[in-house]
């Protein structure tokens, strides 16, 4: 399931783009994104070590890795999400039920289908979109 990570990670990096000029420290984002610095650390450990930022404790501010165009959306989302899958099946459906024994293989297919299309648009997208339409508002 996809959480408030991903869309904190968006916000993470473009704020640093738009920041280019300054060491953008991770109590800055935190302000910008109204949460605590140790969540903008944590996450921006996961950001680092998917080589998306770089900096940290002893570096003054937080800096991106690569230019805005050449970081896409599905980058971002697999660097703070977990491997496990967009759509959580329930488990142990009754066998002796007729929707119960189909109810799994049906919705793994339509459910693996639809992750399939949203990481697709999510690969068209990058980071630099996101800070264009930024701009535009």
């Amino acid at each position: 399931m996809i959480n408030t990570r991903f869309s904190v990670a968006i916000h993470i990096l473009s704020l640093v783009s738009a920041q280019t000029d300054k060491g953008v420290t991770s109590d800055f984002i935190a302000k910008s994104v109204n949460t605590n610095p140790v969540v903008i650390r944590r996450i921006g450990s996961l950001l680092k070590k998917a080589n998306l930022l770089k900096g940290g404790p002893g570096v003054t501010g937080y800096s991106l890795v690569k230019k805005p165009q050449q970081i896409t959306l599905l980058e971002i989302y697999k660097a703070v999400t977990t491997e496990e899958e967009l759509f959580a099946i329930h488990d142990q459906p009754n066998p002796n039920c007729d929707v119960g024994r189909n109810i799994q293989a049906t919705l793994n297919t339509s459910l693996t289908q639809a992750q399939q299309a949203m990481e697709n648009e999510l690969k068209r997208q990058t980071l630099a979109d996101i800070i264009e339409h930024l701009s535009k508002q």
